[in-house]
């Protein structure tokens, strides 16, 4: 445990202009980062008496080694900076309120010449307009399915979308009245973008004079004794009123708001958000999240929007960018409507600290106007409450189910610790699995649990390299010298300092002689963890005594010390290196579960890497071949005809005009891709 004091910055060094510092431990990780109107005043505070300190930043402050800050030009400028930087370095005294779950948003592709309706998890791209997020994708498909009759926007990728182009037909959509055919010219380019942008509008909550201008034209279809078009009409309306019906309206004056909750305890933050649209709820979201600082709600409520709305889009759909997508449109007669994903209202049950900056950053990012206030009266606190209420359930709901999980986690590592005769409970585990196709495209997958639980982020392939290594052994040998050989390496840079040598804000990598070094726990040039720093408490392999004893033998090689063992798929029997008899544990068994999720989800990483592998190797056996088309040169290939066939159908000139392939490079491809004559008879061509 360091001593503060030992790193207490003197107060007078210390600016009084906002800022963002970082808290650094002895091996140079930054462990916590945050932002301030006036530096010196946030920054002496973590060096009072510890006595006085919160448990958590107790912690943090006596974890840290250094610290260091940067000075901004404005608190808007400072909640920009540290949200990257939390993003970056992910610090562990950092509350992180981001979900586990992607959640599908309804999106029309505004910035393409001819948009689609389509559903997606990524909000991110700029030029499209997102509604949702949504809980469920099949609520989606049900809004889209009702949205098609009345605004038949294309639906199609745009793959099938240049292939029916280039066809001169619709697909099935087209042919069945489920899509205005913008591919084949049905509906003009023009006409097909105002319908997306009716899309946009009615999703926005526009809705009033769409259902009006469809009841007008319903009873002049039915006076004019056109019952045919009266009854598609219809339809359209009944699809269009089905969707408002299942958005429950809840704000009178059609306002557009996100109304976030919070519910707290000591160790968790159960966070609700429900998305209003036109006065309707559009989408909602929740989630819960560690806490791993003393922030209080408003705090917290700071840090949520901060990271909520850290990845929309910058500003708006632009004018400009709709008439380029749509070159017959003018700009003059498009609105200028700011991007849905930010609403001009946020509601919250408590006000953040910094809720100027946090409007102006806001501000900035729609285009718009926005305001963050607490509701007092009327709908909008009832619908506050309500939010409330499910964030209140939701924590306690959670609470249940994480005091029955970590019971059960408990067990299985208390239970794996007894029956393998650890010295204690494995808290972080390896498996490691290999995953190829008659030897050949071998990859290997090293997956981690922590605390019983995986750990994504710590997943790795490794690409096997030895020559002539076809069998499982010796791919799982070579891993595991790697893995380990990379291990020792990383521990002996024991200590990260700062030195003037390297600049007063860049950290360094010193080895026990005070020689800078490339390698160790740290990077030299990001200050983050390099991948392996971290020692397992047991390594799993999957198979039986061969590769048991195999992975040993490569532990031995490397001089590390590591309990192992392998589990066998055909009995689910336990091995240990050396042994004569497997292990049996119960059917029944924690301890047994834990080992077979590591193995299955090992088996599962591994095999998707080697499919990606397999599948583009045998993409790209063929321009292998070819002298001088290297890989850039393939990529390029490819990128331009799309495919090996399209390349072998095209003439020497086609070939010639893509970047990088001159004329005799273009000869040499066309000759080796052509079809030999002995294909060609077999394939019934005449001579």
């Amino acid at each position: 445990m360091a001593d503060p004091q030992s790193y207490r910055p003197k107060t007078s060094e210390i600016p009084i202009d906002p800022g963002v510092y970082r808290f650094i431990d002895e091996r140079g990780r930054v462990i916590y980062v945050g932002k301030a109107k006036n530096l010196r005043n946030r920054l002496t505070s973590y060096f009072q008496d510890l006595s006085a300190l919160h448990p958590r930043t107790f912690q943090m402050v006596t974890s840290a080694a250094s610290v260091q800050w940067t000075v901004v030009n404005s608190e808007v400028e400072a909640l920009t900076l540290e949200y990257s930087w939390i993003k970056e370095y992910k610090p562990r005294f950092n509350v992180m309120f981001k979900d586990d779950k992607s959640y599908p948003y309804f999106a029309v592709t505004m910035d393409e010449q001819f948009p689609r309706m389509m559903i997606t998890r990524q909000a991110k791209r700029r030029g499209v307009r997102y509604f949702g997020p949504y809980s469920h994708v099949w609520a989606i498909r049900e809004t889209l399915d009702q949205l098609i009759p009345a605004f038949p926007v294309r639906t199609c990728s745009m793959g099938v979308f240049r292939r029916a182009q280039a066809q001169g037909r619709p697909c099935l959509l087209g042919y069945i009245d489920r899509c205005s055919a913008p591919c084949t010219g049905r509906i003009s380019q023009e006409d097909h973008y105002a319908l997306a942008q009716d899309v946009c509008d009615f999703m926005s909550g526009k809705a009033g004079p769409f259902i009006r201008n469809l009841e007008d034209t319903m009873r002049r279809a039915s006076d004019e004794m056109r019952y045919e078009d009266a009854a598609r009409t219809r339809d359209a309306l009944k699809a269009l009123t089905k969707v408002l019906e299942r958005n429950l309206m809840v704000l009178g004056d059609g306002t557009d708001a996100d109304v976030y909750a919070i519910a707290v305890d000591e160790l968790d933050a159960s966070i609700q958000v429900f998305y209003i649209r036109g006065g309707r709820i559009r989408g909602q979201r929740g989630w819960v999240t560690q806490r791993t600082d003393d922030s209080d709600e408003a705090g917290l409520m700071g840090r949520l929007l901060e990271q909520n709305y850290a990845e929309v889009p910058e500003s708006r759909v632009t004018p400009q960018e709709i008439a380029r997508a749509a070159h017959a449109v003018s700009v003059d007669d498009i609105p200028h409507t700011p991007t849905s994903a930010i609403p001009k209202e946020i509601l919250l049950p408590v006000l953040p600290e910094d809720v100027t900056s946090l409007e102006a950053w806001l501000g900035e990012k729609r285009g718009a106007k926005v305001r963050i206030r607490v509701p007092q009266r009327g709908e909008k606190r009832a619908l506050l409450e309500t939010v409330e209420t499910n964030a209140t359930q939701a924590l306690a709901l959670h609470k249940t189910r994480r005091s029955s999980d970590l019971e059960q986690r408990s067990l299985a590592l208390g239970e794996l610790a007894e029956l393998l005769d650890l010295p204690q409970a494995p808290l972080r585990i390896e498996c490691f699995d290999v995953s190829h196709t008659q030897g050949t495209h071998q990859v290997a997958s090293m997956v981690v649990f922590e605390d019983g639980m995986p750990k994504k982020s710590a997943y790795r392939h490794f690409t096997i390299q030895g020559e002539g290594v076809t069998d499982d052994t010796a791919a799982m040998s070579e891993v595991l010298v790697r893995r380990f050989r990379r291990l020792l390496e990383e521990e002996l840079a024991v200590f990260a300092k700062v030195d003037a040598e390297f600049g007063e804000d860049d950290t360094a990598i010193f080895d026990e002689d005070g020689q800078a070094i490339a390698s160790g726990p740290i990077d030299a040039e990001t200050g983050k963890p390099r991948r392996f720093s971290y020692r397992p408490d047991l390594v799993v392999v999957d198979g039986g005594l061969p590769q048991v004893n195999a992975a040993k033998v490569a532990l031995d090689e490397v001089g590390v010390d590591i309990p192992i063992v392998g589990l066998a798929k055909r009995l689910e029997e336990v091995w240990l290196p050396d042994s004569d008899y497997p292990l049996i544990f119960s059917r029944t068994s924690p301890a047994l579960y834990l080992l077979q999720y590591l193995r299955d989800e090992s088996h599962r990483f591994a095999i998707t890497a080697h499919r990606k592998k397999r599948r583009k190797a045998m993409t790209r056996s063929v321009l292998d071949a070819i002298p001088g088309l290297g890989p850039a040169r393939q990529r390029a290939l490819l990128g331009h005809f799309g495919s090996v066939q399209k390349i072998r159908q095209a003439s020497v000139e086609d070939i010639s005009q893509v970047a990088g392939i001159g004329q005799g490079l273009a000869v040499v491809i066309a000759e080796k891709l052509a079809p030999s004559p002995a294909s060609l008879e077999g394939n019934g061509a005449e001579s």
